[in-house]
């Protein structure tokens, strides 16, 4: 890789030597990835000569033979890993293979995508500005992976799914479990983030949303929606008091959202009059929040099921109704035809039906 530290170059350099490809990466009946971050844009080049250079990055990515794939995932790779050993433990290679890569694809696009920092490796404009399209190839390549990975006489194959990241963590690992046992021959490779995955553009195969899908090319069944309340540890209820109002919260600990745009408006639409201050404990992670509760740190909103089910748990102003999280399994309308495809999803709103109904049973017998 030509790292650098000027943000631009004009000349493009010699063509390397072509390069082994990349080891496939190691696959497992289950697989759990966690989304990356967002990256954020500035500006640097001069925009004259940065439009030049895009433009002729763009041709060499649709005409330009010596533009390899292998070379584009590790360009991918790096960008949403940050540094170039991140990037080969994710790739399956090695550091330096992964360097060898980006030199060639630099190399063939004649632009420097990447300059040295004291933070690692920084993307230069031409790399954020090429990196939707690298990511759109990778989605189409994953995609066509996942379907030509289905056998035409049973229920097998690579299916993508995308939850939120407590769902993922606490409830979705045991509802998989017969489904494994029915369907062995499935591997499930699974999203966790809260923010909505693209089903549209096939990017996962089905995803569990807590929203109403609002493109027509997709199919969405509704399960009974997720019960959430407040919830803290047995220990710290002993120490602080139980609250009796939704005033008394402001003399307690609360464990809350960061930066998160929804959870702050939900909490300052549901709990009103809580202090800022009075969150001690602040993330966007729900199972970060969950784990501060268990820790006794404080109060949390908890999914009632996860809640009630731990023996560590109380729940604090049980008369409080804060709004259930809508939810609905979906998937693109092309693959519910799929076997495969359509083994997970049916098992997916069988399984959350059950939690609900589960849910129901518990809160009755608890009056």
């Amino acid at each position: 890789m030509a790292i650098t530290s000027q943000p631009c170059r004009t000349k493009a350099a010699a063509v390397s030597p072509p390069m082994p490809p990349l080891a496939p990466r190691t696959s497992a009946f289950f697989e759990f990835i966690i989304a990356p971050p967002l990256v954020r844009t500035n500006t640097g080049c001069d925009r004259m000569k940065g439009i030049g250079e895009l433009a002729s990055a763009a041709e060499s990515f649709s005409m330009n033979p010596r533009v390899s794939w292998d070379d584009q995932r590790a360009f991918v790779a790096v960008l949403e890993e940050g540094s170039l050993s991140a990037a080969a433990r994710r790739l399956g290679v090695s550091q330096p293979t992964v360097r060898a890569r980006l030199n060639a694809l630099e190399q063939a696009l004649g632009v420097v995508l990447f300059t040295r920092s004291m933070r690692g490796v920084v993307p230069t404009d031409q790399a954020r500005a090429l990196i939707g399209p690298a990511r759109m190839m990778a989605s189409a390549s994953e995609t066509f992976i996942r379907a030509a990975s289905e056998p035409v006489d049973r229920v097998a194959g690579i299916v993508r799914l995308s939850v939120s990241d407590v769902v993922g963590v606490e409830l979705l690992p045991a509802m998989l479990v017969p489904l494994r046992h029915r369907h062995p021959d499935l591997i499930l490779e699974t999203v966790l983030s809260n923010a909505s995955a693209n089903v549209l553009e096939q990017e996962v195969d089905i995803a569990v949303r807590m929203h109403r899908p609002a493109q027509e090319a997709l199919v969405a069944r509704e399960v009974p929606p997720i019960a959430i309340g407040l919830f803290a540890h047995v220990d710290y209820l002993a120490a602080r008091g139980t609250p009796r109002s939704v005033a008394d919260l402001d003399g307690h600990d609360i464990i809350g959202s960061d930066r998160s745009v929804p959870d702050l408006a939900f909490a300052s639409a549901f709990l009103p009059g809580v202090a800022r201050n009075r969150y001690v404990v602040r993330t966007d992670s729900h199972p970060a929040q969950l784990a501060a509760a268990r820790a006794g740190l404080g109060i949390a909103v908890v999914q009632l099921a996860i809640g009630l089910a731990d023996d560590r748990l109380r729940r604090v102003l049980p008369d409080i109704e804060l709004p259930p999280l809508r939810t609905r399994i979906t998937t693109h309308e092309s693959l519910r035809t799929s076997p495969r495809v359509r083994a997970v999803f049916d098992h997916l709103v069988t399984a959350f039906n059950a939690h609900g109904q589960r849910l129901t049973r518990d809160l009755i017998s608890r009056r």
